[in-house]
C-alpha cells in the first residue's frame, strides 16, 4: 500500500485529475519575455497578466518570474489564459485505484505562523546562511535559477547581494514562507475529496493514524 506524502499540491492534483494539455515551452518567446522583464520589471508583466488572466495573476506574487513568464507564454501560444487550460484542458488518465487523501490543516493560523518562524530559525542555527554563501561561490549558479528562487534561498541570496542585516531578510523569508503555506492550503481546499485532520490539535498524530486505518479498511472492504 503506497503512501504519497508531501506538500507539492500540483503533483497530487495531477495524480487525481491529470495534467492540463499545455503547449511545450518556446525558447524564443521566453527570451523575449526575459528581455521585456529586464526593461520593464516583472511587476509590469504581472500587471499585464492580471488583465489577461485575473485568476492566475491573483495567485502569483509580482516577482514570480518563472510562473508569470509561463502564464504569458501560454497565452501567446494558444490565445487562451492559463486558468482556462487548468479548468478545461485536463488529459484523460486511466482509472486510478481507490485512494484516500488525508489533509493536515491548522485550525489556528497563528499556530502555523509560529511553527514557520521556529522552523526557519532552526535552519539558521543549522548553518543555512553558510550554505547559501557556498552556493553563491559556484560559477554554475545564479539568482535567476528556479532552485535559487525557492523560498528562503531567494531572500538569503538577495540579502547577501545587498548586505542586508539578518533581522531584515529573516522577516522577508518568513513572510514568503507564510505566503507559500497559504497557497498550499488554497490548493488543498480545491480538493473536495480530502479528509481534514487538524494538525495543530494535541491528538493530531492519533487522529492521522485512526483516519489512515479507517481508509485502509474501506479500501480492503
Amino acid at each position: 500500500m503506497p503512501l504519497l506524502v508531501g506538500g507539492t499540491m500540483l503533483y497530487f492534483k495531477a495524480l487525481f485529475e491529470g495534467m492540463s494539455a499545455l503547449p511545450e515551452a518556446d525558447a524564443a518567446l521566453r527570451a523575449q519575455m526575459a528581455k521585456r522583464a529586464d526593461n520593464e520589471g516583472w511587476p509590469a508583466l504581472h500587471a499585464e497578466l492580471a488583465r489577461i488572466d485575473p485568476p492566475t495573476a491573483a495567485r502569483l506574487p509580482p516577482h514570480d518570474s518563472q510562473r508569470i513568464g509561463r502564464a504569458l507564454e501560454v497565452w501567446q501560444l494558444t490565445g487562451k489564459p492559463l486558468s482556462h487550460w487548468h479548468a478545461h484542458g485536463e488529459m484523460a488518465l486511466p482509472a486510478l485505484p481507490p485512494a484516500r487523501l488525508l489533509s493536515l490543516e491548522p485550525v489556528d493560523r497563528q499556530w502555523l505562523h509560529a511553527r514557520i518562524a521556529q522552523r526557519f530559525d532552526a535552519m539558521l542555527e543549522q548553518g543555512f546562511i553558510e550554505e547559501v554563501r557556498t552556493l553563491r561561490a559556484r560559477s554554475d549558479l545564479h539568482a535567476g535559477l528556479p532552485s535559487i528562487r525557492c523560498v528562503g534561498y531567494r531572500q538569503a541570496w538577495e540579502a547577501l547581494d545587498r548586505h542586508e542585516p539578518l533581522e531584515q531578510w529573516r522577516d522577508k523569508a518568513i513572510a514568503a514562507t507564510r505566503q507559500l503555506a497559504k497557497r498550499q492550503l488554497t490548493w488543498l481546499r480545491s480538493m473536495p475529496q480530502r479528509q481534514v485532520v487538524a494538525c495543530d490539535a494535541q491528538d493530531a498524530a492519533t487522529a492521522v493514524i485512526a483516519a489512515a486505518g479507517q481508509a485502509l479498511n474501506r479500501l480492503r472492504s
